[in-house]
């Protein structure tokens, strides 16, 4: 059962279910995840003890047939966020993008906000892309050698970074950039709420929006408290 004492993420790794809890109430639980429960409502104002009531009936029957990520090989884990999370930001990016081009063309003039939108979200793209391409080619290729030389399946590999800490040092402060201009993009947007009588692309445009702040928040979760800790875990058992 989640304790005011426990951070978010913590929280979150525990019991994957909790994470439809969080992303309801609006708490941060991959970048800023690493505050105490306690401190996080009381960030947003929300009441400890209703929420610690809405986290105890989070249970992970609630997720059925949900990896148990904790427990699963590295290899795997990595190959999940690439299949899942690295092909839905390469698919949506385009999409996204030409939607805000429409939307500033036809409504840029009396909703400022669009223009600054369109702008973070080129600047988001662009920041994702590039980290994505950093993980696939070096960080998660060598977190696979690493443990199938930790397994007896292969020499130790080699690199050109030192300790693991370091790539992961970079691509968290990625994920820092990111969740800084994907929370810029959701107070711009109110919220993601579109104006009354707002056309079907305006609609569209920012429930897209949406739906991608969810699916970053999972995927760095997954990478900054799940597999990044477990992988430098795992090179310091050998060290």
């Amino acid at each position: 059962m989640a304790t005011p004492t426990q951070t978010v993420r913590d929280i979150a790794t525990e019991n994957p279910a909790s994470v439809r809890v969080f992303e309801r109430l609006g708490i941060d639980y991959c970048c800023g995840g690493r505050v105490p429960l306690a401190e996080a409502c009381a960030t947003k104002g929300l009441d400890l003890d209703e929420v610690v009531a809405s986290l105890a009936e989070a249970t992970p029957q609630s997720v059925p047939g949900a990896p148990d990520w904790m427990k699963e090989s590295l290899s795997r884990l990595a190959a999940h966020i690439v299949k899942t999370h690295h092909a839905y930001v390469t698919q949506e990016v385009p999409r996204l993008n030409g939607l805000a081009i429409k939307v500033v063309s036809r409504h840029g003039d009396t909703r400022t906000e669009l223009a600054v939108i369109q702008s973070k979200l080129e600047d988001l793209s662009e920041e994702l892309i590039t980290h994505q391409g950093k993980e696939e080619v070096v960080l998660f290729p060598y977190i696979g050698k690493l443990e199938q030389f930790v397994s007896g399946n292969g020499a130790m590999p080699r690199n050109c970074f030192g300790t693991i800490e370091n790539p992961i040092r970079m691509m968290t402060q990625d994920h820092d950039v990111a969740g800084h201009l994907m929370a810029e993009i959701r107070n711009l947007s109110e919220d993601y709420t579109p104006p009354a009588g707002a056309c079907p692309t305006f609609r569209a445009f920012y429930a897209g929006l949406h739906e991608f702040e969810q699916d970053l928040h999972q995927h760095i979760h997954l990478e900054n408290n799940i597999l990044f800790p477990r992988a430098i875990a795992m090179e310091a058992s050998i060290a």
